[in-house]
Formats: structure tokens, C-alpha cells, sequence
């Protein structure tokens, strides 16, 4: 699965766009997703250098967790380059390549992909999580740390409280409190899964800290990768 036979790799915002746009459509939203996945991958993306992924050196990371133990089955990571410039929205053509690398190389087909990113809750309704369902064609979601887009009220202090977020008056996105009294993540459906299924499952997944351990788990595995290669 090259993602450049997919559809044709853009060179410009204004291309890449005309991509998101094509695809959107082929979304299956508020469809009944994996309500106990007995695997979840998570995915990751770290840059060389930090700086928010504004570098090009990148290493992407994809972590099989079995759904009910949290136990690591297994774990692949491809270290690449980014092949589109740094655009807001556009982040997805950045990290594509390289993502679809690491799944390619996984033995397991996960019954959920959980991406460090964003689904709908987007300036064009098609964020990370959103590409990659499209194109693996397995239910997906995005958990991100803060909001790209929206406005939300603070949901309530306990792990569990929820609010929504909401662009333009449509509903993109839940603001998941995943432990009492610290910041929220922010869930979005992505590909073939409902809201309410991508909330219980990432609450499912974080059972100690703020972020799902399909993302600290890829988050680390991406990072140590890039040290390796600059050690």
C-alpha cells in the first residue's frame, strides 16, 4: 500500500486540498464503531529536532495494544522524510508517507486506529484521522491535546465529564476529561465509528494518565527512534 498510488501526491496547498475534498465523501460517519476492539493501534509522528513539526526528519510509529490488558503485541516505526511543506490543515500530506510505512510493516490488522491528531474536528472536516480510515479503510480516530478548531466549555472536573466541540454550530468533536481535575483531550471520529463509541474507548485506554496509551506508547517508541538515528 504505496500511499502515492492512493491518489496523486500533491505539490501545493491548493492540490492537496483538492484531495481532502475528493475523499471526504467517502467517510462512513456516525456508523456503529468497535465497541471492545481486541487490538488498537496507536500512531504517532516525532520530529527531528522538535519544533511542533515544523523540521522535516520525522519518525512515525505504530503501537498494537490488545484492547483489554493494554499489553504491547506489538510495534513498528519508520523514520522518513516530510514530503509537504509545514500548511495548517494540511498537516496530514506531511506524515502520510511515513505512517503508512510503519502500518504496512505491522503483522496485525488493529480493530481501531488511534491517531495523534485530529478527525473531523478540522478546518475542512478531514484531519488525520480522517485520511487514514479513508485509505486503510479501518475505523479511526483522533485524540488531540488541544483544540485546532471549535469553541467548548470546560466539561466537569471528573474523569468521564465530556462537553462538546462545536465549529460553525455542527457538533466536531467531544472535550474528554480522562482524569480528575487535569486538562481535557479532545475526540473526534475519524473514519467508521460513532462519537460516543471513540469516547469510551479512549477513556478505555487511558486508565492512569491524560493521554491513551496507544499515544504515550507510539509517542515514546517515535522519539527513541529518532535518538537512535542521531546517535
Amino acid at each position: 500500500m504505496d500511499v502515492r498510488d492512493l491518489h496523486p501526491w500533491p505539490s501545493t496547498a491548493r492540490e492537496a486540498e483538492a484531495i481532502q475534498d475528493r475523499l471526504r465523501p467517502m467517510l462512513e460517519l456516525d456508523v456503529p464503531g468497535p465497541a471492545a476492539p481486541r487490538t488498537v493501534a496507536g500512531l504517532d509522528v516525532s520530529y527531528a529536532g522538535g519544533g511542533g513539526g515544523t523540521g522535516d526528519r520525522l519518525a512515525a510509529a505504530a503501537v498494537v495494544l490488545d484492547g483489554t490488558t493494554l499489553e504491547v503485541l506489538e510495534e513498528s516505526v519508520a523514520v522518513g522524510t516530510a514530503e509537504f511543506p509545514y500548511v495548517p490543515g494540511l498537516f496530514a500530506f506531511r506524515e502520510l508517507p511515513t505512517l503508512l510505512d510503519a502500518l504496512r510493516a505491522l503483522k496485525t490488522t488493529p480493530d481501531l486506529l488511534v491517531c495523534d491528531g485530529f478527525g473531523i474536528a478540522h478546518p475542512r472536516r478531514f484531519g488525520l484521522a480522517c485520511h487514514l480510515g479513508v485509505l486503510t479503510g479501518l475505523p479511526a480516530i483522533g485524540v488531540g491535546k488541544t483544540a485546532f478548531v471549535g469553541t467548548y466549555e470546560q466539561p466537569g472536573p471528573r474523569r468521564g465529564d465530556t462537553s462538546p466541540l462545536l465549529d460553525g454550530g455542527e457538533v466536531v468533536g467531544r472535550v474528554l476529561r480522562t482524569r480528575e481535575g487535569v486538562k481535557p483531550v479532545f475526540v473526534s471520529v475519524g473514519h467508521r465509528t460513532d462519537l460516543g463509541t471513540a469516547c469510551r474507548n479512549v477513556l478505555a485506554l487511558a486508565p492512569e494518565y491524560r493521554l491513551p496509551e496507544t499515544t504515550r506508547r507510539a509517542d515514546r517508541l517515535s522519539r527513541d527512534a529518532l535518538e537512535a538515528q542521531s546517535g
